[in-house]
Protein backbone atom coordinates (compact mmCIF):
# COMPACT_ATOMS: atom_id res chain seq x y z
CA UNK A 1 0.00 0.00 0.00
CA UNK A 2 2.66 2.20 0.51
CA UNK A 3 4.17 1.81 -2.72
CA UNK A 4 1.21 2.33 -4.63
CA UNK A 5 0.44 5.48 -2.69
CA UNK A 6 3.85 6.99 -3.00
CA UNK A 7 3.54 6.62 -6.83
CA UNK A 8 -0.01 8.19 -6.44
CA UNK A 9 2.03 11.26 -5.00
CA UNK A 10 4.44 10.98 -7.57
CA UNK A 11 1.82 11.72 -9.96
CA UNK A 12 0.45 14.68 -8.06
CA UNK A 13 3.24 16.08 -7.63
CA UNK A 14 3.89 16.38 -11.85
CA UNK A 15 2.41 19.62 -12.20
CA UNK A 16 -0.29 21.71 -10.44
CA UNK A 17 -2.89 20.95 -12.52
CA UNK A 18 -4.22 17.36 -13.55
CA UNK A 19 -6.45 17.69 -16.76
CA UNK A 20 -9.87 16.01 -16.44
CA UNK A 21 -10.80 14.97 -19.74
CA UNK A 22 -13.82 13.24 -21.73
CA UNK A 23 -13.18 12.48 -25.23
CA UNK A 24 -16.04 11.35 -27.26
CA UNK A 25 -13.54 11.19 -30.87
CA UNK A 26 -10.49 8.82 -30.26
CA UNK A 27 -8.58 10.49 -32.97
CA UNK A 28 -8.69 13.50 -30.36
CA UNK A 29 -6.87 11.84 -27.79
CA UNK A 30 -3.00 11.69 -28.82
CA UNK A 31 -3.12 15.40 -29.99
CA UNK A 32 -4.74 16.59 -27.12
CA UNK A 33 -2.71 14.80 -24.74
CA UNK A 34 0.81 16.24 -27.01
CA UNK A 35 -0.82 19.40 -26.46
CA UNK A 36 -1.09 19.27 -22.87
CA UNK A 37 2.17 17.98 -22.13
CA UNK A 38 3.89 20.23 -24.08
CA UNK A 39 2.71 22.71 -22.02
CA UNK A 40 4.01 21.32 -18.42
CA UNK A 41 1.11 19.34 -18.03
CA UNK A 42 2.00 15.61 -18.02
CA UNK A 43 -0.32 13.92 -15.41
CA UNK A 44 -3.67 13.22 -17.42
CA UNK A 45 -6.82 12.26 -16.19
CA UNK A 46 -9.48 10.38 -19.09
CA UNK A 47 -12.63 9.80 -17.57
CA UNK A 48 -15.09 6.75 -18.00
CA UNK A 49 -17.40 8.64 -19.04
CA UNK A 50 -17.51 7.73 -23.07
CA UNK A 51 -17.30 4.38 -25.55
CA UNK A 52 -13.67 5.24 -26.15
CA UNK A 53 -12.13 6.33 -23.45
CA UNK A 54 -10.26 3.38 -22.45
CA UNK A 55 -9.20 3.66 -26.59
CA UNK A 56 -8.18 6.81 -25.84
CA UNK A 57 -5.53 5.54 -22.84
CA UNK A 58 -4.59 3.26 -24.93
CA UNK A 59 -3.73 5.33 -27.70
CA UNK A 60 -2.31 7.61 -25.07
CA UNK A 61 -0.34 5.57 -23.15
CA UNK A 62 1.48 4.32 -26.38
CA UNK A 63 2.53 7.38 -28.58
CA UNK A 64 2.44 10.49 -26.01
CA UNK A 65 5.73 10.26 -24.37
CA UNK A 66 5.91 12.12 -21.71
CA UNK A 67 2.73 11.58 -20.77
CA UNK A 68 1.40 9.49 -17.17
CA UNK A 69 -2.09 9.15 -18.40
CA UNK A 70 -5.00 7.94 -15.84
CA UNK A 71 -8.44 6.88 -16.13
CA UNK A 72 -10.78 8.25 -14.35
CA UNK A 73 -14.62 7.72 -13.04
CA UNK A 74 -13.77 4.48 -11.70
CA UNK A 75 -16.96 3.20 -10.06
CA UNK A 76 -16.34 -0.54 -10.39
CA UNK A 77 -13.54 -3.33 -9.49
CA UNK A 78 -13.75 -4.30 -12.82
CA UNK A 79 -12.57 -0.54 -14.07
CA UNK A 80 -9.17 -1.53 -12.30
CA UNK A 81 -8.65 -4.12 -14.76
CA UNK A 82 -9.56 -2.35 -17.63
CA UNK A 83 -7.48 0.17 -17.01
CA UNK A 84 -4.63 -1.33 -16.03
CA UNK A 85 -4.74 -3.26 -19.57
CA UNK A 86 -5.01 -0.32 -21.63
CA UNK A 87 -1.85 1.31 -20.17
CA UNK A 88 -3.18 3.40 -17.21
CA UNK A 89 -0.29 4.07 -14.78
CA UNK A 90 -3.41 5.12 -12.20
CA UNK A 91 -6.97 5.58 -11.22
CA UNK A 92 -9.28 8.19 -10.12
CA UNK A 93 -12.92 7.68 -8.50
CA UNK A 94 -15.80 10.27 -7.54
CA UNK A 95 -15.85 8.59 -3.64
CA UNK A 96 -15.34 4.89 -2.71
CA UNK A 97 -17.36 1.94 -1.78
CA UNK A 98 -15.83 -1.37 0.21
CA UNK A 99 -15.90 -2.99 -3.16
CA UNK A 100 -13.66 -0.83 -4.80
CA UNK A 101 -11.24 -0.46 -1.35
CA UNK A 102 -10.71 -4.10 -2.00
CA UNK A 103 -10.16 -4.51 -5.65
CA UNK A 104 -8.03 -2.31 -5.16
CA UNK A 105 -5.63 -3.86 -2.82
CA UNK A 106 -5.70 -6.85 -5.45
CA UNK A 107 -4.09 -4.84 -8.62
CA UNK A 108 -0.51 -2.84 -8.90
CA UNK A 109 -2.21 0.13 -10.29
CA UNK A 110 -2.12 3.37 -7.81
CA UNK A 111 -5.60 4.68 -6.96
CA UNK A 112 -7.04 7.95 -6.20
CA UNK A 113 -10.08 7.56 -3.81
CA UNK A 114 -12.49 10.35 -3.08
CA UNK A 115 -13.68 12.02 0.20
CA UNK A 116 -16.03 14.76 0.58
CA UNK A 117 -16.07 14.55 4.13
CA UNK A 118 -14.11 14.13 7.40
CA UNK A 119 -15.73 10.92 7.94
CA UNK A 120 -15.36 9.70 4.76
CA UNK A 121 -11.34 10.63 4.77
CA UNK A 122 -10.71 8.99 8.03
CA UNK A 123 -12.29 5.73 6.59
CA UNK A 124 -9.80 5.74 3.44
CA UNK A 125 -7.12 6.57 6.13
CA UNK A 126 -7.55 3.79 8.42
CA UNK A 127 -7.46 1.63 4.81
CA UNK A 128 -4.01 3.07 4.05
CA UNK A 129 -4.75 5.87 1.96
CA UNK A 130 -3.11 9.26 2.46
CA UNK A 131 -3.75 10.72 -1.22
CA UNK A 132 -7.43 11.98 -1.74
CA UNK A 133 -9.50 13.27 -4.05
CA UNK A 134 -11.62 15.97 -2.68
CA UNK A 135 -15.00 15.96 -4.98
CA UNK A 136 -17.33 18.06 -5.72
CA UNK A 137 -14.63 20.83 -4.05
CA UNK A 138 -16.85 23.95 -4.49
CA UNK A 139 -19.58 22.44 -3.62
CA UNK A 140 -18.41 20.97 -0.01
CA UNK A 141 -16.73 24.04 1.37
CA UNK A 142 -13.86 24.65 -1.19
CA UNK A 143 -10.62 25.78 -0.63
CA UNK A 144 -11.93 26.71 3.16
CA UNK A 145 -13.31 23.42 3.82
CA UNK A 146 -9.72 21.60 2.74
CA UNK A 147 -7.87 24.06 4.89
CA UNK A 148 -9.90 23.06 8.01
CA UNK A 149 -9.85 19.87 7.37
CA UNK A 150 -5.68 20.26 7.11
CA UNK A 151 -5.76 20.71 11.15
CA UNK A 152 -7.30 17.46 12.24
CA UNK A 153 -5.73 15.44 9.40
CA UNK A 154 -2.42 16.59 8.41
CA UNK A 155 -1.37 13.46 6.65
CA UNK A 156 -3.80 13.63 3.97
CA UNK A 157 -2.92 15.00 0.73
CA UNK A 158 -6.48 16.44 -1.72
CA UNK A 159 -6.36 17.04 -5.18
CA UNK A 160 -9.05 19.02 -5.53
CA UNK A 161 -11.65 18.74 -8.60
CA UNK A 162 -14.86 19.94 -9.33
CA UNK A 163 -16.15 23.52 -10.39
CA UNK A 164 -12.41 24.57 -10.05
CA UNK A 165 -11.06 26.86 -12.75
CA UNK A 166 -8.40 29.86 -13.73
CA UNK A 167 -10.28 31.58 -11.60
CA UNK A 168 -10.01 29.72 -8.35
CA UNK A 169 -7.43 27.13 -8.63
CA UNK A 170 -5.01 29.63 -6.54
CA UNK A 171 -6.81 29.44 -4.01
CA UNK A 172 -6.34 26.07 -3.30
CA UNK A 173 -2.59 25.63 -4.53
CA UNK A 174 -2.14 28.10 -2.05
CA UNK A 175 -3.05 25.37 0.76
CA UNK A 176 -0.12 22.82 2.68
CA UNK A 177 -2.54 20.07 1.96
CA UNK A 178 -3.17 20.61 -1.68
CA UNK A 179 -0.53 19.42 -4.50
CA UNK A 180 -2.61 19.78 -7.40
CA UNK A 181 -5.98 20.49 -8.18
CA UNK A 182 -7.97 18.95 -10.66
CA UNK A 183 -9.90 21.07 -13.94
CA UNK A 184 -11.29 20.58 -17.65
CA UNK A 185 -11.06 24.47 -18.46
CA UNK A 186 -7.45 23.69 -19.90
CA UNK A 187 -9.08 21.36 -22.64
CA UNK A 188 -12.56 23.37 -23.60
CA UNK A 189 -14.91 21.58 -25.59
CA UNK A 190 -14.85 23.78 -28.22
CA UNK A 191 -10.80 24.32 -28.92
CA UNK A 192 -10.68 20.00 -29.17
CA UNK A 193 -13.72 20.12 -31.50
CA UNK A 194 -11.51 22.13 -33.45
CA UNK A 195 -8.18 20.34 -33.07
CA UNK A 196 -6.74 23.99 -31.95
CA UNK A 197 -4.06 22.13 -29.85
CA UNK A 198 -2.32 25.64 -29.76
CA UNK A 199 -4.52 27.32 -27.94
CA UNK A 200 -4.71 24.29 -25.16
CA UNK A 201 -1.11 24.43 -25.54
CA UNK A 202 -1.04 27.92 -24.08
CA UNK A 203 -4.02 27.01 -21.34
CA UNK A 204 -1.44 24.14 -20.35
CA UNK A 205 1.39 26.93 -19.98
CA UNK A 206 -0.50 29.07 -17.86
CA UNK A 207 -1.63 26.46 -16.05
CA UNK A 208 1.73 25.49 -14.87
CA UNK A 209 2.01 29.02 -13.25
CA UNK A 210 -0.75 29.16 -11.39
CA UNK A 211 0.68 28.14 -7.73
CA UNK A 212 2.82 31.14 -8.01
Amino acid sequence: MQDLQARVAAVLALAPVVPVLVIDDLKDAVPLARALVAGGLPAIEVTLRTPVALDAVRAIAAEVEGAAVGVGSVRRPSDFVDALKAGATFAVSPGSSPGLIAAAREIDLPWLPGAATASEAMALLEHGYTQLKFFPAESIGGASALKALGGPLPELRFCATGGIGANNAHEYLALKNVPCVGGSWVAPAAAVKAGDWAQIEALARAAVGLRG
